[in-house]
């Protein structure tokens, strides 16, 4: 076996779990795997070619130490507080020390029903399952906090959605389950007592700083005020557009969680909708500054009979200005500046108010303007753009700008392709990834997930991956359905 699981959050909180048996495939089979997650779990690259990895991998065999159990929790979806949600597909399998020393959960999407199922089956189907593992690897090696995926196994399982699709389960690696909607539950419960040992268990295990504070949980709220922030102008910065930002897909460490109906812009649309069944646009992509500031409340709300009112409200306060700033200083590195002016604000405005009406890709916008020239011709970029006159414009300015910072043209350039991905995983990009999977072939969602884990790098050979999608694959109708 490659490890020991231990089962820290099921001892530590025993009656906000619900212990039950994986419903494991038949005949699983694993079709991927990611060998950097594996790494930090000290997971040797043997264990997976052995004839039964994929039984550990879909709980049809358990690693030794495992107790699956489910995760009981409550949350507000689209602005609507639902008590009856909890782990309904998942199971948490335990946890281990990872390389890094620090402690990972093993969780199983997939595993079949739960307590919390209601009316679902529990199951995960291939589609949802390659999208979330692609989808959390590419964003770790965007560096953008997230959950990891290990494996991916595939079964001949059929499961009802829209239409008859493949069952499949993921292993999804991170260092808590923890969200903002368990703490919900234990405050609409009433019961203080949970509510504080919740707590004392996140301070514990996840903000050990925290504990000297004169009030931990106060201190906690703070760090997950900022993180959040910090989380989201980065999301903001390279164009991810979360799709479901439920209070129950809100990660306490302000980590990216619960991949479900995602989308990385293509043309710049600040107000694109990923979602099919987000009708009211709640979710769309530039209102989720907003809806982090309208978790957190819910959050503070949560903790409120452990921390005073007007100290809720200062915690509260540092997340436009952390947002903002943060925000600031990804954009200004995307422009290439080293440092943040008052005048930046109103050129980084005019740069996305012109990709939005010149219906530019956002991700190939930005890296193109690397090849910025000093001189009148401006660069690549230009000879993208519909209404020259106005790029004209906004490059004045921008070299203008330019003339102010030290860096070489040779400097810059380096420095801007080292922040703006080349490579970003498309929709559509991941929709032909699924389709020849169904089809029992996986090299395609290999040599995607290959070139995702390098986003910044020039790979020759790969031009298509970093090519403007063709119409058909721009705004795809991505479901939350899984």
């Amino acid at each position: 076996m490659p490890f020991l699981l231990s089962s820290t959050y099921a001892s530590g909180l025993p009656d906000l779990v619900s212990v039950v048996a994986v419903t494991p495939f038949a005949e699983p089979k694993l079709l991927a795997y990611s060998a950097d997650t594996a790494a930090l779990l000290q997971i040797p690259a043997a264990f997976f070619q052995q004839d039964d990895a994929a039984d550990y991998l879909s709980g049809k065999k358990l690693f030794d130490g495992s107790k699956p159990i489910a995760q009981k929790y409550a949350g507000h979806q689209f602005g609507q507080y639902n008590p009856e949600l909890g782990d309904g597909r998942g199971l948490l399998l335990g946890d281990v020390k990872g390389a890094d020393g620090k402690n990972y959960d093993l969780h199983l999407k997939g595993a079949g029903r739960t307590p919390y199922s209601r009316f679902g089956d529990g199951r995960a189907v291939l589609r949802s399952s390659i999208r979330e593992f692609l989808a959390s690897e590419a964003m770790y090696h965007l560096g953008i906090p997230t959950s990891r995926a290990l494996s991916l196994v595939g079964s001949n399982e059929p499961v009802q959605r829209e239409t008859i699709e493949q069952g499949a389960m993921v292993i999804r690696v991170c260092p808590s389950h923890i969200r903002f909607g368990h703490f919900e539950h234990c405050f609409y419960t009433g019961d203080k007592n949970q509510l504080q040992r919740l707590v004392d268990f996140t301070l514990q295990q996840h903000f050990p700083d925290c504990l000297n504070a004169e009030n931990s949980a106060l201190a906690m709220l703070q760090q997950v005020v900022v993180r959040t922030a910090e989380l989201i102008s980065q999301w903001q910065a390279v164009g991810f557009n979360h799709g479901v930002m439920n209070t129950d897909n809100m990660s306490i460490l302000g980590l990216s969680f619960d991949y479900g109906p995602y989308a990385f812009l293509d043309d710049y649309q600040p107000g694109y909708i990923c979602n099919h069944s987000d009708h009211s646009g709640r979710y769309a992509f530039d209102e989720q500054p907003g809806i982090g500031l309208w978790n957190l409340n819910a959050l503070a709300h949560a903790l409120s009979p452990l921390i005073a009112v007007e100290d809720l409200r200062a915690a509260l306060g540092l997340y436009e200005p952390t947002l903002v700033s943060h925000y600031m200083a990804l954009m200004g590195k995307k422009l290439g500046l080293a440092t943040i002016e008052p005048t930046d604000r109103a050129l980084i405005g005019q740069w996305l108010a012109l990709l939005q009406q010149q219906k530019q890709d956002y991700t190939l916008s930005f890296r193109r303007l690397a090849d910025f020239s000093d001189d009148a011709t401006g660069s690549s970029i230009r000879d993208h753009m519909l209404d020259l006159v106005a790029f004209d414009q906004w490059a004045e300015l921008y070299r203008a700008r330019l003339a102010k910072e030290s860096a070489t043209t040779a400097e810059r350039k380096t420095q801007m392709n080292s922040v703006n991905p080349l490579y970003i995983l498309r929709n559509y990009l991941a929709q032909q990834a699924i389709e020849a999977a169904e089809q029992g072939d996986t090299a395609p969602l290999h040599e995607l997930m290959l070139v995702l884990q390098r986003p910044y790098q020039l790979q020759p050979g790969k031009e298509t991956f970093a090519a403007p999608p063709p119409d058909w694959g721009k705004g795809m109708d991505i479901s939350c359905s899984s």
